[in-house]
């Protein structure tokens, strides 16, 4: 078999000097996240240092510092830290999005290697053939076989970068991968803080609303057997039944959702709803005392819903640079050697040896409009993802100005409902010494109980709204600055660079 060459070794080489000048030259924008304010404090009102002490806590916003990774260790209690690496060992929803990121790691890994290194494939043929008989030379069919052994190799030069932006463009989208992952992470040991907080309040709601019902049902019989003795009003003893009846009515929505909360708690954890863990003892808490406020600009590179919007925004970048360079030339080379006669032995000789070599240039010219409006598509799209980006920042500053506003709202409430109970406490305690010497009927003791209760029902909401809030603030703050998709970059870099190597090797020896 002969070659023909139609285009020259030295020009081919020129050729490809030139391509790669071009390529170097940007086919699109760069990636860059657009610049955003930098507000010199998050809310609408200044945030203050530190939080009114409530139950003896002062929570200080230490701005600046950086986010802590495992902050639910600081509530100080074992048992939440257990519940929480359970959750993250055990998770499905977890363990699903990780394999799916290995997944993606490995494709990538796939289309570097196909995209930037020559493709070498080996084949084998054997076949019988039956020919047609040629009058000319006789009646006779003719029976004869084929032996071929071929070795063929591929490899086309990304001139314009077409294969190199889109494997970028893949590698971005993988980033995004590792960042979504990482905020799947943090969302869900925020969410088994959240859960068993809850649960541990809606239990002690539910004990304390239990002896409210107990004591409303003794006031209604008491005011039940007053009325019979003409003691009181019928619309008195009307009143007592419906407050006790009222109240007996919360309390199988209390129920209802302490039991979904520990349900929710359980499934997150990995477990059946039936293996719900125990309920943490909501006193035992400890509320953490100094809370990180990381400052804005850091925000931007702490926040893993932040650092996959930037990812977001460098693949699409990459893709208007893929629909440009398609609108390029294209060369490929090829090239397969191998052996094959009639015979075995024919195919085993020298005489059998057989190759071929070849490049295709090509460039196109007409495609209906279609290339112009993949590359217009392109830049939309990178329009849309730079809005995109823009609304994830300011979506981020205010999940932050809201936790903030809400931690200090929080303190307030509760330093005043503790004060409340207290108070409360202290009649209730007075009156029962007085009831105990005679001077008080039991309802004055029940009354003072009553309030009592109530105020307690109140100091236990907004201790678990703090206690809640105060999570959702460390989860706002994000994690240390850190290159979450370290892996993948080192991946990508470690493979595009064999294959620069590779490729610059098979030019040389082309040239």
């Amino acid at each position: 078999m002969r070659f023909v060459r139609s285009v020259s070794y030295p020009r081919l080489g020129a050729l490809a000097v030139a391509a790669s000048t071009l390529a170097a030259c940007s086919f699109g924008p760069n990636g860059e996240p657009p610049a955003m304010p930098q507000p010199a404090h998050y809310g609408a009102e200044a945030q203050p240092t530190q939080t009114v002490p409530a139950q003896g806590v002062t929570q200080h916003f230490v701005v600046g510092a950086q986010a802590v990774p495992e902050w639910w260790k600081l509530y100080q209690s074992d048992a939440l830290d257990a519940l929480v690496d359970e959750g993250l060992r055990n998770s499905p929803t977890l363990a699903a999005t990780d394999k799916s990121l290995a997944a993606a790691r490995e494709q990538l890994r796939a289309q570097i290697g196909s995209s930037m290194l020559p493709t070498i494939d080996a084949g084998g043929q054997a076949t019988r053939n039956r020919a047609l008989a040629i009058p000319e030379i006789g009646p006779n069919t003719f029976l004869y076989n084929v032996f071929v052994g071929q070795l063929q190799a591929h490899y086309t030069f990304d001139l314009f970068g077409a294969a190199r932006l889109a494997d970028a463009a893949l590698a971005a989208r993988v980033n995004v991968q590792a960042y979504q992952f990482d905020a799947a992470r943090r969302a869900l040991a925020a969410n088994i803080v959240t859960a068993a907080i809850t649960s541990a309040a809606l239990h002690a709601q539910i004990d304390t609303t239990e002896r409210l019902v107990t004591l409303a049902n003794d006031q209604a019989r008491d005011t039940q057997r007053r009325y019979a003795l003409g003691a009181v009003s019928h619309a008195e003893q009307l009143s007592a039944q419906q407050s006790a009846a009222s109240l007996s009515a919360s309390l199988p929505g209390l129920k209802q959702q302490w039991l979904t909360t520990r349900h929710a708690l359980a499934v997150l954890l990995g477990r059946t709803p039936d293996a719900a863990p125990d309920d943490l003892d909501l006193a035992r808490l400890h509320v953490p005392d100094q809370v990180p406020v990381v400052v804005p600009s850091e925000l931007l590179r702490s926040r893993p819903d932040i650092q996959a919007a930037d990812a977001a925004l460098k693949a699409a970048a990459a893709d208007v640079g893929v629909a440009t360079a398609q609108m390029f030339p294209s060369l490929s080379l090829s090239a397969s050697m191998g052996q094959g006669g009639f015979s075995w032995p024919v195919a085993l000789s020298g005489a059998g040896a057989i190759w071929s070599i070849g490049a295709s240039l090509s460039q196109p010219l007409f495609h209906g409009g279609a290339l112009l409006a993949q590359r217009r598509a392109a830049q939309h799209t990178y329009d849309a993802t730079v809005s995109q980006y823009k609304q994830t920042v300011l979506a981020a500053f205010q999940n932050v100005a809201d936790t903030l506003a809400a931690l200090e709202h929080d303190a307030q409430a509760l330093d005043a409902a503790n004060v409340a109970a207290r108070s409360a406490q202290g009649v209730f305690e007075e009156t029962s010494g007085r009831y105990r010497l005679g001077a008080l009927p039991i309802s004055s003791t029940r009354s003072s109980e009553q309030q009592f209760r109530n105020a307690q029902l109140d100091e236990i909401r907004y201790t678990s709204a703090r206690l809640t809030d105060t999570a959702a603030l460390f989860q706002a703050m994000g994690n240390p600055p850190v290159d979450a998709a370290a892996a993948t970059t080192a991946t990508t870099a470690s493979a595009a660079a064999a294959a620069s190597s590779t490729s610059a090797a098979n030019a040389g020896r082309s040239n």
